[in-house]
């Protein structure tokens, strides 16, 4: 080895890492190898080293595992699997430094993105959440040039980095059809070249999946090393998945075998095998209600009674309880036709063989953190505490040879993605996968984002599962078609597991940060991703996760903590100047508004806010309450001209003006909320709070400096060179889109569902991520209201019960042609109505009304018995109500000691609160 930098070690850099092979000199970090071996083994042995340092382990995020799983893990410098240590020495050699003088202007993407799942790159590894890679690309490509430096610090599976390096290799089709769609919007023609990219994700489990698609490999050794154990496993272990037909003679392989649980009957104590007895055999659905089959009672899910049984931990050697679950029959191929039959007792002879003691000691036995888990009480009621209680003894062995077979192959690139194709049959082949009879296909039929055994389970085949050579569905070959071409280049990525407020780079390196940061409790990532972690030996370390976990013992506050954290790591490794985007995912309005306190805080100002719709809903957002539709927030770190003016700590008119100039400077010509007067103002008074200086600028003196500053139209401010082409648009669009009505409280939010409502009927889902575009705006005094509690006070919803609503109907048979002249009670009709919302007519506006008011009263009533000496944070409209019906009761004292909880100019400020609290004192007086 020696080490030659080159004059030029970018360039040359990005000359020989996209050019290097297995046989010849590679160029890494500024370092000539002989060969990639060579490579791989000195940046082994450097983390070798450094992994003895006791002070590198107590690094933020360090994960829990010994030296060898780590390593095990790591593609050093380029992958490791815990902090990477070689960060800094990437960034620095293929970053561009920051130039202060340097021309950088940019407006936000703001363009409102739908992309599908279908991508089949995109399908190639599963995660919990992930944003298409193609949705990404877009703002990658607008925010920067090649050769740029892109950070994401959440970066989950890896879909930014995928996203970055797309840019330079993607085809030419795709090109075209973005060109052509940014021409005809506007846009000046992208530049195309890939991006640099650092990876961060606290999850090992996650930056794993990260790296596999990040880091380039030999498609066709890949090919070749999986089909090669595939074979040797059916060679090994083929026995275990022999099957005798029904003709006693002729042997097929088994696809899956369906297992139930036994539970007990409540009445007769008879045992009742809840698949044979609640799966209607001819719909293949479950009945919800069944006859016991021995005593005859009327039986459903709930009233059965859960049996165990006590066995031997093969692993522990421990007594182990778990629920019964018994084999009913199995699915088989012989030749190209598929069979189903019943459990033999010769299969039964094959499976008792399996319960043995020495299971293999690939086999992970990490016990689960129950206690921490919120997931927890899912598991260890029925049995299950450690990551081996979740296979079957034949899939345990099965997993265990590929496994075993995968960490044996000697070329890391090639090893890396063995174990990432393996991995992906983890959950599928456990007791979390349930069978689902009206189903297709049985793999992976698990539940997303949640640990739950069903009482009925699929016991899939290796091959079932990962290479079925009949079927172009199969998993291996969509993963060869996938990663042809290759999507990724050599030396442009760098990942590490580890936590996003620690990124080793040095201060400005970063040109672009895209992130999509886990939102409140949507997903609790360290507890899922620990049964896929236990196989590696490496787990997540959850201190310091950022999100909202109630077993954990963090709430709200905890998380706005942590993520301020990270987003004041992204202001110190982001160069002035430059642009953020977050996606942000959740349906309550409190974690948004942390969100955007703990961006503020960091020092990030949003300048839009648009919706990303990845048009195929995961599990949780197709059965609950959760958006369809993700919020993209584009948020940009002040400029250090601007930043130095307030470094003194003082605040000046000066200063402020200089900040709104360049707000509207980042602001998109258009009609946005982001340019009108309060707007201005909101954002002007947050970027001194959050810095903790005094506003030097009144609000009225604001408004009227505005007048005299800034051009003004349609309500809206524009610097001098902006209001030439918004004067242009308006002269050329069609339609000008109208400013959506201003929300700031509870009042004008109940208005603007209204507007929405009015003329078009929606579901929850459909209007809940515009709800919360329009929050950024509601005061700081106002006690945030969701959404439902608006929806369940003030409009009415229609569950599909009874004709469907006249205003659905209506605004359906205008809009979809194919609903036109069809009866209220039509089925076609009420599936399209099905949970939508709608404005009441006036016949039932007076129930509603009288619902809202007896809610709004309970609320005052809190505020009437709480003892705090000021109302910090309230409901106006609950005031409103309470001072309303305490004047209709003569209760004149109780509004004025809730008036003076207030602040004064909030009660001078609202159009009604005045006239109760003022004549209130006045009465006081006169009975005085």
């Amino acid at each position: 080895m020696t080490t030659n930098l080159a004059q030029d070690p970018q360039a040359k850099l990005a000359l020989n890492d996209a050019t290097r092979t297995e046989s010849g000199p590679v160029e890494c970090l500024g370092m000539t190898f002989e060969n990639e071996a060579a490579r791989r083994a000195y940046f082994l042995e450097r983390l070798r080293e450094k992994l003895q340092d006791p002070e590198f382990r107590q690094t933020p995020g360090f994960p829990k595992g010994d030296d060898e799983a780590i390593l095990r893990m790591s593609d050093p410098p380029y992958y490791t699997a815990c902090p990477n240590p070689f960060l800094a020495d990437f960034a620095r050699l293929h970053g561009k430094p920051y130039d202060q003088n340097a021309h950088y202007e940019r407006e936000p993407f703001a363009v409102d993105v739908s992309v599908g799942k279908t991508d089949q790159l995109y399908k190639a590894h599963g995660y919990h959440t992930k944003v298409p890679h193609l949705a990404i690309v877009p703002s990658i490509l607008h925010y920067t040039r090649p050769g740029d430096l892109v950070l994401d610090g959440f970066c989950g599976s890896g879909m930014t980095g995928l996203a970055a390096q797309w840019c330079g290799t993607a085809p030419a089709a795709y090109r075209q059809k973005l060109e052509a769609e940014w021409k005809k919007t506007g846009h000046a023609a992208p530049e195309w070249g890939a991006r640099r990219v650092i990876l961060n994700d606290l999850g090992p489990a996650a930056s794993f999946i990260a790296a596999g698609y990040n880091l380039p490999f030999d498609v066709k050794r890949f090919e070749q090393e999986a089909k090669r154990i595939l074979d040797e496993v059916e060679a090994e272990l083929g026995w275990m998945y022999e099957v005798l037909h029904t003709d006693g003679k002729t042997k097929g392989r088994i696809n899956y075998t369906v297992w139930s649980e036994v539970f007990s009957c409540p009445e007769c104590a008879g045992e009742v095998n809840f698949l044979e007895e609640a799966l209607d055999k001819e719909s293949s659905k479950t009945r919800s209600e069944f006859p016991c089959p021995h005593c005859g009672v009327e039986l459903n899910k709930d009233r059965l009674e859960r049996t165990f049984e006590t066995r031997i931990d093969p692993i522990t050697g421990e007594t182990w309880k778990r629920i019964v679950l018994r084999p009913v029959f199995v699915n088989y191929n012989l030749g190209s036709a598929t069979h189903s039959r019943p459990i033999s007792e010769a299969d039964l002879d094959v499976l008792d063989r399996l319960e043995q003691p020495n299971y293999p000691q690939e086999i992970p036995s990490t016990p689960f953190p129950i206690d921490d888990m919120y997931h927890g009480s899912r598991l260890e009621p029925k049995g299950f505490s450690r990551a081996h209680h979740l296979f079957l003894p034949r899939a345990a062995h099965a997993l265990a040879a590929l496994w075993r077979k995968a960490n044996a192959i000697s070329d890391e690139s090639t090893r890396r993605m063995i174990l990432w194709f393996v991995e992906q049959a983890i959950w599928g082949m456990s007791v979390l996968a349930r069978y689902a009879p009206t189903h297709y296909s049985q793999v992976n039929q698990y539940l997303n984002g949640v640990y739950y055994v069903g009482s009925q389970i699929v016991d899939v085949s290796p091959w079932y599962i990962l290479y079925d050579q009949g079927k172009r569905t199969s998993k291996l070959p969509r993963l060869l078609k996938s990663f042809t071409p290759m999507p990724s280049s050599a030396g442009s990525a760098m990942l590490q597991a580890g936590d996003c407020s620690s990124v080793p780079i040095h201060d400005h390196s970063i040109d672009y940060i895209f992130t999509d940061p886990p939102f409140g409790e949507n997903i609790y990532y360290a507890d899922l991703n620990f049964l896929v972690e236990s196989w590696h030996g490496v787990l997540t370390n959850p201190t310091d996760e950022a999100i909202v976990d109630q077993a954990k013992k963090k709430g709200i506050l905890d998380y706005q903590e942590l993520m301020c954290r990270c987003f004041a790591e992204y202001h110190r490794v982001l160069k002035p100047g430059r642009w953020m985007t977050v996606v942000f995912s959740n349906s309550s309005n409190a974690i948004w508004r942390a969100i955007q306190e703990a961006m503020g805080v960091a020092g990030f100002v949003v300048a839009d806010v648009r919706t990303l719709d990845k048009q195929q809903g995961s599990y949780r957002q197709v059965t609950s309450s959760a958006v369809k539709q993700d919020l993209v927030i584009s948020a940009y770190k002040p400029t250090e001209a601007l930043a130095q003016r307030f470094e003194l700590g003082q605040a000046t008119p000066e200063a402020a003006w200089a900040f709104v100039k360049e707000h509207l400077g980042n602001v998109s010509i258009d009609v946005v909320v982001e340019r009108t007067a309060q707007r201005l103002l909101d954002r002007m008074t947050a970027f001194h709070v959050q810095r903790g200086l005094s506003v030097p600028v009144s609000g009225p003196d604001f408004i009227r400096g505005l007048a005299q500053r800034f051009p003004e139209r349609d309500g809206l401010y524009f610097l001098s060179e902006q209001v030439v082409e918004y004067d242009r648009k308006r002269t050329t669009a069609s339609e000008l889109r109208q400013l959506s009505l201003f929300v700031s409280d509870e009042a004008s939010a109940i208005q603007w569902v209204r507007q929405q409502l009015q003329d078009k009927p929606q579901s929850f889902q459909d209007l809940q991520p515009q709800f919360m575009r329009e929050l950024q705006a509601w005061a700081k005094h106002e006690e945030t209201v969701e959404l439902k509690i608006i929806l369940d006070q003030n409009f009415l919803h229609y569950d599909g019960r009874g004709p469907v609503p006249s205003q659905i109907h209506s605004y359906l048979s205008s809009n979809f042609k194919d609903l036109r002249n069809l009866d209220k009670e039509d089925a076609q009709l009420i599936a399209k109505a099905r949970d939508r919302w709608y404005v009441p007519d006036p016949n039932k506006q007076a129930d509603l009304a009288q619902l809202r008011e007896r809610a709004l009263l309970k609320e005052f009533e809190e505020y009437k018995a709480g003892t705090q000496r000021k109302l910090t944070l309230f409901r106006t409209e609950a005031v409103r109500a309470g001072f309303k019906a305490c004047w209709q009761e003569r209760d004149y004292a109780t509004i004025v000691r809730i008036g003076d909880k207030l602040s004064g100019t909030i009660v001078l400020e609202d159009e009604q609160l005045p006239f109760y609290y003022d004549n209130a004192r006045t009465r006081i007086g006169s009975d005085g």
